[in-house]
């Protein structure tokens, strides 16, 4: 196997590699991918002041639009333009990954899995100022600190700690019918952001009568910065009437599913600092990975419920492995007939590879010069047209 880069990559890793045919060679990028950042439209007059403001020259991304590279070193969260929300950084293949989902002013979206923020700020921009902003459908699951501060946001669609429309149009994890008997089940990493004291006495007065079940909304996260904002426990994890669905479903969902982020150059960097033992935790240990592929499954699942007949849903990843992408969306195919992958418009264009599944794409540090990112895009069909 291929010596990798300037990382000194465990055994273990580079077998996992090789065990999910991934090309170790990817790794070799770890100079030489750049990093990414979205302007903000209406902000290209103001393009020379920013590479002022940056100190660096940004060269336009010919095939997606309002993206520019610059050099990796480069950083921006102590500009003025960053402050002042004209340029947010964004990986292009994340922002293939919105594009693919053809967002039109006017749609109700729901981004499913919207960390750190980035995301979910396109889509809003893409969504623009018709006046439907504040019909959209939001459900974030895992927010960044600058997303959470309102930096990038209307005030209108800053919906984060007050009631949403998801006590109109409830969003599930785990559905009694998959065969779970506790919700806290699958997801043990999931808790409440409330201290652990405050949780042990509030459970303590629930239990003994003195405090009424909790029914505000409240931040359950996965990890240090993830969670369902907007929605309690209760909301989380009722199921949705097929009636609803219909009434209310989505135009357009994203599913950026929780992974092992083993297709992230910057993100397997960081066990240099944190301790490759940690890796061997996140990313390697088999009980985890196993979880991660019935969550992804489960995510797919109840993101294409809440699309409405017609809507158009995307799944993605930034994990190479089969197992959590091609896997996962083969196993969501053969259960449900209402699903036909489509040909993302466009992609022709794009620098890079068709998945092992048709229709299906992979972003990868060689090939795009992006973070690794897999990308499927699908639609629903009426029952009467199968």
């Amino acid at each position: 196997m291929e010596a990798i880069s300037n990382l000194p990559l465990p055994d273990a890793f580079l077998e996992f590699l090789n065990e999910n045919g991934i090309d170790p060679s990817i790794y070799t990028a770890t100079d030489s991918t750049p990093r990414y950042i979205r302007l903000k439209p209406g902000c290209e007059e103001q393009l020379e002041a920013i590479e002022a403001d940056i100190k660096c020259k940004l060269e336009k991304v010919e095939w997606l639009p309002n993206f520019y590279s610059l050099p990796p070193h480069i950083q921006i969260a102590s500009s003025k333009s960053y402050q002042e929300g004209k340029i947010y950084g964004i990986d292009a293949a994340s922002g293939a990954a919105v594009s693919a989902l053809n967002i039109s002013p006017g749609d109700h979206v729901l981004d499913l899995c919207a960390a750190p923020g980035a995301k979910l700020c396109m889509v809003l921009e893409l969504l623009g100022n018709s006046g439907s902003l504040m019909e959209l459908h939001f459900i974030p699951i895992r927010v960044h600190s600058d997303f959470k501060s309102g930096k990038f946001l209307p005030k209108e669609a800053y919906y984060i700690g007050i009631e949403t429309c998801a006590h109109k149009f409830l969003l599930f994890l785990v559905n009694r019918e998959f065969g779970v008997e506790k919700d806290e089940f699958l997801y043990k990493e999931w808790t409440s952001r409330r201290p652990w004291k405050e949780r042990k006495r509030a459970n303590k007065e629930i239990k003994n009568g003195f405090l009424e079940l909790v029914q505000d909304p409240e931040l359950i996260y996965y990890g240090r910065c993830s969670g369902v904002v907007g929605m309690s426990k209760i909301e989380l994890f009722k199921t949705v009437s097929s009636h609803e669905i219909s009434q209310y479903g989505y135009d357009k969902v994203l599913v950026d599913a929780e992974c092992t982020h083993d297709g992230s150059i910057k993100h397997i960097q960081k066990f240099e600092n944190w301790g490759w033992s940690t890796m061997e935790r996140r990313v390697l240990d088999a009980e985890r990975t196993d979880d991660l592929t019935v969550l992804q499954f489960r995510l797919l699942t109840n993101g294409f419920k809440l699309l409405r007949v017609g809507g158009n849903l995307v799944y993605s990843t930034c994990s190479l492995t089969h197992a959590q992408n091609e896997d996962v969306v083969e196993r969501f195919l053969s259960l449900n007939p209402c699903a036909e992958l489509l040909v993302i418009d466009g992609s022709e264009s794009w620098p890079c590879k068709s998945g092992r599944i048709p229709k299906t794409l992979r972003f990868d540090p060689l090939t795009s010069r992006t973070s690794g990112l897999f990308v499927a895009k699908f639609t629903k069909l009426a029952k009467d047209n199968i």
